[in-house]
């Protein structure tokens, strides 16, 4: 199982069906161009440079009250 961002940018850019394992020769190995493999790469660094951008939530402490 890959990541939903790494499986969107194989479809759209590489063209890709998916990035699972099929052992099969046929559909595991690809030509692909290096401008294709270059366009998926500045976009997965971009993809991680927005995730990295996003607030991450962090657990809130419980308090304990005096009931308990």
């Amino acid at each position: 199982m890959t990541h939903p961002t790494l499986d969107h940018i194989a479809q759209t850019i590489l063209g890709l069906e998916t990035l699972d394992t099929r052992n099969s020769d046929r559909l595991d190995f690809h030509d692909l161009a290096v401008w294709n493999i270059k366009a998926a790469l500045q976009a997965a660094f971009e993809a991680g440079q927005q995730a990295g951008k996003k607030p991450r939530q962090t657990p809130q402490k419980r308090v304990a009250t005096p009931a308990e």
